[in-house]
C-alpha cells in the first residue's frame, strides 16, 4: 500500500486529546525536530482533516516523509476494527486507523494514550533499562500500560493494563458498595484515585480540580490532609494488586497527579502491607518526559528510521 518503515525519513507522533492535537517529529536521539499543537475539532471528519494538515505541515517543514503513530484516549477493537472506549466520543464507532491511513496514503499505527506513555518512558525515560514497566496515567481518569523487553503488551482485547476499571481492592466499610462508574460497572478504581475522584472526596460532588489539595495540606488544612491520606492508601492498594499479578520491575507515574510529590513516599509502605511477599522493592518513580511522553510514545509505535 505504501512505503515500508525503513523508507521513511523520520517518525511522526500524534497525541489526539479531547481539547488539543499535538504532532512531533522525533529525531534519532529522541529529541523533537518539529512540534505543533492545534485545538481538537468537534467532528470526526474534521479531526481526520486536522491530523492530515498537521502531517502535511510537518513534512513540508522537514522536507521528507514520516511514519505516523497516533495515541488516542481509547483503543481500536480487534473484533470490529472500530474505536471503542474513547472519551473523545466522536472517534467511537469509526475505523479511525483505516480512514486516516487512506487520507495519508500510508499505514498508520494507532494505540491507547496510556500505552504510548508507557512505551515512551520504557524506551528512553524513567523506565529505561527495566525489563517490565507498568506505566500509570492518573489525571481526570486512570489508565495504565505494560511494556516488556521494549514491547507493548496489548492482549487480545486491547485492554492490558486497564487497572482503572478493576474494583477498588480490599475495600473498607465506608467504601462499599462502590461508586458507580461511567463504564457501567460499580466500584472501579478510577472512581477513587483519579484527580477528579480526589477533588470530589475532598471538596464535594461539584469539585473537579485536585491541583491545590497538596498545598492546602502542607498549610495544615485537616480536610486536605485526610483526603490525601485516603487517596494514597487507595492508590497503594491498587498498585499492590498490579505487583501481585504482574510483578513489574518499575512503576512509572504520569498524568497530572504524578506531580504530587508525596505519592513517591506514601505509596511504597501501603504496597508493602498488601503485596504477597516478604519484601517489596518495586520502585515507584516519576515520569521523565512529562506531558510529552504520550506524543513521543506515539512516534515510538514505529521502529527507528534506518539510514
Amino acid at each position: 500500500m505504501s512505503p515500508e518503515p525503513h523508507s521513511y525519513d523520520f517518525r511522526l507522533g500524534i497525541d489526539l486529546g479531547g481539547t488539543k492535537i499535538e504532532i512531533v517529529a522525533l529525531g534519532g536521539d529522541g529529541a523533537f525536530t518539529h512540534r505543533k499543537r492545534v485545538s481538537t475539532p468537534s467532528g470526526y471528519d474534521e479531526t481526520v482533516q486536522a491530523i492530515f494538515d498537521l502531517v502535511a505541515g510537518a513534512e513540508q517543514a522537514l522536507g521528507g516523509r514520516g511514519s505516523v503513530g497516533v495515541g488516542i484516549p481509547g483503543v481500536i477493537s480487534p473484533s470490529t476494527g472500530l474505536v471503542k472506549n474513547a472519551n473523545s466520543i466522536s472517534l467511537n464507532g469509526h475505523k479511525f486507523d483505516e480512514d486516516l491511513g487512506v487520507k495519508l496514503a500510508r499505514p498508520v499505527k494507532v494505540n491507547n494514550d496510556a500505552n504510548c506513555f508507557t512505551l515512551s518512558e520504557a524506551s528512553d525515560g524513567a523506565g529505561a533499562g527495566y525489563k517490565t514497566v507498568f506505566g500509570v496515567i492518573v489525571g481526570t481518569g486512570c489508565g495504565g500500560g505494560i511494556v516488556v523487553d521494549g514491547k507493548l503488551i496489548e492482549g487480545p482485547h486491547m485492554v492490558a493494563g486497564e487497572w482503572g476499571h478493576v474494583p477498588l481492592p480490599w475495600p473498607k466499610p465506608d467504601e462499599l458498595p462502590g461508586i458507580p462508574c461511567w463504564c457501567g460497572q460499580q466500584g472501579c478504581l478510577e472512581r477513587y484515585i483519579s484527580g477528579t475522584a480526589l477533588a470530589i472526596d475532598c471538596d464535594g460532588p461539584d469539585a473537579r480540580d485536585a491541583q491545590d489539595i497538596p498545598a492546602r495540606a502542607a498549610a495544615g488544612e485537616e480536610k486536605a490532609k485526610a483526603a490525601l491520606a485516603r487517596h494514597s492508601d487507595r492508590m497503594g492498594r491498587g498498585l499492590a494488586v498490579i505487583v501481585n499479578i504482574l510483578d513489574p520491575d518499575v512503576i512509572v507515574l504520569g498524568g497530572g497527579l504524578s506531580n504530587m510529590e508525596h505519592l513517591y513516599a506514601d505509596l511504597p509502605p501501603v504496597m508493602q502491607k498488601r503485596v504477597f511477599s516478604d519484601f517489596v522493592h518495586t520502585p515507584v518513580v516519576k515520569n521523565m518526559h512529562g506531558d510529552s511522553s504520550g506524543v513521543r510514545g506515539a512516534a515510538w509505535l514505529w521502529p527507528p528510521v534506518k539510514k
